[in-house]
This record gives structure tokens, sequence and C-alpha cells, in this order.
């Protein structure tokens, strides 16, 4: 009986190490998605530099969007946590929004090979970014879907475990993705 007692503690210990090796591994994944957001960012924000100073020499006069980017760049640069980050790189996405469509003012702009090139490397970037968002929010899925399953349930929080937040654009901007587009001829 006593063989069995200790059998039933054994197997009891050993699975309660799985699931907490399998939690540590899930938060480890996590971040490391987040890191990899921030990897794609820090390119994001880097080439920005490079398409403000190509369109100024073109569009001298468009100083308030030129500031803009500059200004979104910055506040998404001091940006901490997913839902900060997304709220201002939601807002710097608009600013080079407006950038861009500069360039249909600007003929010579758009046929620029510097700021074309400068366009090929941000949509890139954009692409990975948006790729690496979705593997982050299915990483963040996971991680707590996991914290909040039978048994890990019983013993996360105590150890740690907390739930994550997941990169969201935010209310407001949602709100504006919900609205079908009006396209006029």
């Amino acid at each position: 009986m006593e063989w069995a007692i200790l059998g039933i503690v054994v197997v009891a210990v050993l699975y309660a190490i799985m699931v907490y090796n399998g939690l540590v591994s899930l938060r480890q994944r996590v971040n490391q998605a987040f890191a990899d957001i921030d990897v794609q960012l820090k390119q994001r924000h880097d080439l920005i530099p490079n398409l403000v100073e190509t369109v100024k020499g073109y569009a001298a006069h468009e100083r308030g969007t030129l500031d803009a980017v500059v200004q979104a760049r910055n506040a998404a640069l001091g940006a901490h946590g997913p839902a900060q980050q997304a709220a201002a790189e939601q807002a710097l996405s608009g600013a080079l929004g407006r950038l861009i469509a500069l360039a249909e003012a600007y003929p010579d702009l758009k046929a620029n090979t510097n700021f074309q090139q400068l366009q090929v490397d941000l949509s890139d970037i954009e692409n990975k970014l948006a790729a690496a968002r979705r593997f982050f929010n299915n990483a963040v899925s996971e991680y707590n879907a996991a914290i909040q399953a039978f048994p890990a349930v019983l013993f996360a929080a105590s150890f740690g475990f907390t739930q994550r937040e997941f990169f969201d654009v935010g209310e407001t901007a949602r709100q504006q993705l919900d609205i079908a587009p009006q396209v006029k001829f």
C-alpha cells in the first residue's frame, strides 16, 4: 500500500513538473514573439528617417506631414507594452500613409528610385510586422489558454504565470476598420 501511495505521489509530482515546464516554454514563446515584433519595429523605425529625408527634397513645403511622421515615430519608439505599442504604431501607420500619398502629388518623387526602393522596403517590413503580430497573438492565446486549463489553473498564478495582453489595434481603430470603404468613380 505504501508503494502505491509513493508511486501516485511520484507520478503527480512528475506530472506537475511537466505542466510547469510546458508553461515556462509557452511563456518563453510569447516573450520571443514579442521580441520578434520589436525587431520588425526597429527596422521600420530605422527606415523612416531615410524615407522622410528623400521626401524632404521634393516636398519641402509639406513640413506638417513630415513633422507628423517624425513625431509618430518618436512616440512609437517610446511606447512600452503591447497595448501602448499598438496604439503608437497605429498612429505611425496613419502618418506614413499620408507621407506615401505625397508621392502622387510629386511625379519626380514618385519616379525617384531611392523613394521607390524605400517604399518596397517599407511594404516588406509591414508584411513581416503583420506576420510577427499574428505569431505573437497566437503565442499569447496558447499561453493564456494553458494557464487557464486544468490542472495548471490550480498553481499557475502562484508560480507567477499571469495573463498576457494581445497586440491589438484598439477599440477606436477597430471601429474605423469595421466601416466599409467608399469607392467613388
